[in-house]
């Protein structure tokens, strides 16, 4: 990030940096000029600054005459002499690390030009001096050596008509005015969106780079909560699909795009919450948007009960079904029954809420709504987004954890539980984007249920199918979190650290039961400085959350902890979000009690019990969960990741089970037992299928012993 402190630092003297955010500055010099490729938006904005413009142009002249003196056609060869290297015959000019490097300069020297001349008046092409002082890469028809390779000429595309102009302007409305202002509202109030360059390292995890692969920064608010994007066998198990079945999947459900991964993973999504069907969209939002609007347009005189905090998803379904919809206060069950009561039982209900609510972190109350439901007789449609694989002891979500020891000790039959929270819920939906590493979304619920979204959904007919690989992986990441409890328990631990951590240097963080971290910062300005000094200052990517999000004067940092951040990674977190809050003035907690609190901060509230019980987490015995210090590798299950290979011995042919054997890893004082990371990336596929990628499968797995007592 020293590009983006340097540009922060000359604010000061330069009017245009001066007026430009340091978040749009980001977005700026992390994106190249779709008119001039060579270089960045930021500095083709730059060259109409004049402080940065003369600068620039200098810097162009320089360029052309530094490369114009090394890279003539006899120089190039008298390089290729000296460092002994004979040109093979077809090569190409990325080959040579010389002529590249030269012609690459060369066109940056002649973007600046460009972007620096005005559109009427443009100046002295630059690759015309570059072509006068003998460069190879700008004179056109230049003869080369004969053992370089053939040069494309830019004098030649120079020479070539501009890019076509912009279209005349059309009498009427002026839509680019609008376009704009619209974007201006954004930018006064603070709401404007800026998208980090943002690559996550499998190998890494939580590591990822920016627009610079060298720049590496640690990742604190993804969402793939539990790290399965990159766990060895959902990654194993997606390039095993891949080879057999391509990328794509062809066409919608309804032509082509129908194939036996699909119906596999609705079976498993509908096991996992003892339902007797669900369907997979390509998204939950549109899971949700496509459920709710078909059910309250098909309803007839539907009226929906709607929670003032549910995702934007929901609202968008409701809004398109046409149908009434009546909001009650968040988790409010007097005042969600006083408007229950307001309409005949006939009337068609749908009362539509969250198990966790992912801005605050509160926990819906689905045992209570389901008691309002049945004595009103509305349905019941619960979005398990944010739990599903973080909640349960198979990963089903917060429903089933409300009966944690009555679905541990059932297992995995698909059988409902009478009478169990997860059971009384008519219609689950939940995603395949988060916990589980992937994309897609689902519902859950009975079968002509299931049916009729399928047959009158539009955004489940008329959209492309997932791709195969994509199902694939998603559904052995589904199955090894069936199996293997040991990765959210050790999330809720790492959870636990980090809110009392915060609390100890008077963070202040929105109270809450879940694994929701929302730090608050009240200011949509001041929330973007603190994102913004976090990655530049300390490479922490903390994404800020503003409106329409949370409400105004509610903007926060959510941050995302996982079980696979480490001990030294949560020491800079905790730092570096203190430096920062001390350098912006930040409210810190003691701040918001004296202003009277707000979300939920400083208002004398007691603090929630975690949902994750103490005897949940084994805290207290052999089994508890550790959290991680670098260098140390993260586990993964022995018997979960067979039993998600079996679920495509069918399909894609069995592989060789894992077996354990002693490792460097095993500590004395437990026994404990593990295959090495390189036998696991030695994981064995059916012939004829490619090599695994090792390098991300470099992870250790404990014995089933230790991951069943976990």
């Amino acid at each position: 990030m020293d590009k983006l402190s340097t540009l922060t630092r000359f604010k000061a003297s330069c009017p245009f940096l001066g007026r430009t955010q340091t978040a749009t500055l980001r977005t700026l010099c992390t994106n190249a000029s779709p008119r001039f490729p060579s270089i960045s938006v930021l500095t083709e904005r730059a060259t109409k600054c004049p402080v940065m413009g003369p600068a620039l142009n200098v810097r162009g002249k320089e360029i052309v005459a530094g490369y114009a003196s090394v890279a003539g056609v006899q120089d190039v060869a008298q390089i290729h002499k000296d460092q002994g290297v004979s040109v093979p015959a077809g090569a190409t000019i990325e080959m040579c690390p010389h002529a590249s490097a030269a012609r690459a300069a060369a066109r940056t020297a002649s973007d600046l030009a460009h972007a620096a001349a005005k559109k009427a008046e443009l100046k002295p092409d630059t690759a015309k001096a570059a072509a006068a002082a003998g460069c190879p890469f700008h004179k056109a028809g230049a003869p080369m050596p004969a053992e370089h390779p053939p040069v494309p000429h830019a004098a030649a595309a120079a020479a070539a008509p501009a890019a076509a102009t912009s279209a005349s302007a059309r009498p009427g409305f002026n839509y680019e005015g609008f376009y704009v202002n619209e974007l201006e509202k954004k930018h006064q109030d603070n709401s404007y969106r800026y998208f980090n360059n943002i690559n996550r390292l499998a190998a890494k995890f939580p590591t990822a780079h920016t627009a610079d692969v060298k720049d590496e920064v640690q990742v604190w608010c993804s969402n793939d909560y539990l790290g399965m994007g990159s766990n060895p066998v959902v990654v194993e198990t997606m390039h095993r699909a891949l080879d057999k079945y391509g990328h794509g999947a062809g066409g919608t459900r309804n032509i082509a795009g129908n194939g036996a991964m699909h119906l596999g993973l609705e079976q498993e999504l509908a096991s996992l919450h003892r339902k007797p069907a669900a369907l997979v969209f390509s998204s939950c939002y549109v899971a949700n948007d496509a459920t709710l609007s078909t059910l309250g347009s098909k309803l007839p005189g539907c009226v929906f009960f709607s929670d003032t905090m549910n995702h934007a998803s929901m609202i968008q379904g409701m809004r398109h079904s046409g149908a009434k919809r009546v909001l009650f206060k968040h988790n409010d069950m007097a005042d969600l029954e006083s408007k229950l009561a307001q309409y005949p039982k006939e009337t068609p209900k749908v009362i539509a809420f969250e198990s966790v609510y992912s801005m605050c972190g509160s926990i819906g109350p689905i045992k209570e709504i389901c008691d309002l439901a049945e004595q009103y007789g509305a349905l019941t449609f619960l979005d398990e987004v944010h739990a599903v694989g973080l909640y349960g002891p198979r990963g089903a979500g917060v429903a089933e954890h409300l009966d944690y020891d009555a679905h541990q000790a059932a297992g995995n039959s698909p059988h409902p539980i009478k009478g169990s929270v997860m059971d009384r819920v008519d219609i689950i939906t939940g995603t395949l984007g988060k916990a589980y590493g992937a994309v897609g979304g689902y519902i859950a619920g009975s079968d002509d249920m299931v049916d009729m979204i399928r047959s009158y959904a539009p955004g489940f007919i008329f959209t492309t199918s997932l791709p195969p690989v994509t199902v694939a992986g998603a559904h052995a990441s589904v199955v090894y979190q069936k199996e293997y409890v040991g990765d959210r328990q050790l999330k809720q631990v790492n959870v636990r650290e980090a809110k009392r951590r915060f609390a100890e240097i008077d963070i202040p963080v929105v109270p809450g039961p879940s694994h929701i971290v929302p730090v608050l910062v009240g200011d949509a300005a001041l929330a973007k400085a603190a994102s913004d000094k976090l990655l530049a200052e300390h490479n922490i990517y903390v994404q800020s959350i503003n409106y329409p999000t949370v409400a105004r004067g509610e903007e926060r940092l959510r941050i995302t902890v996982t079980p696979r951040h480490t001990r030294e990674q949560m020491d800079t977190l905790i730092g570096a979000v203190d430096a920062v809050f001390a350098d912006l003035k930040i409210n810190r907690l003691s701040d918001w009690i004296k202003a009277g609190g707000r979300a939920g901060v400083g208002m004398g509230d007691v603090e929630p019990e975690p949902i994750w019980t103490d005897e949940q987490l084994a805290l207290g015995t052999p089994a508890e969960p550790h959290m991680l210090r670098d260098g140390e590798r993260a586990f993964v299950d022995v018997p979960a990741v067979n039993a998600a290979r079996g679920r495509f011995n069918s399909l894609l042919g069995p592989v060789a089970a894992t077996t354990n054997t002693t490792t460097a890893t095993a500590t004395a004082n437990t026994g404990r037992k593990a295959i090495d990371g390189k036998a696991l990336a030695g994981m064995k596929m059916r012939a004829g299928a490619a090599a695994m990628m090792h390098e991300k499968m470099d992870i250790p797995v404990p014995p089933p012993d230790v991951a069943a007592s976990a």
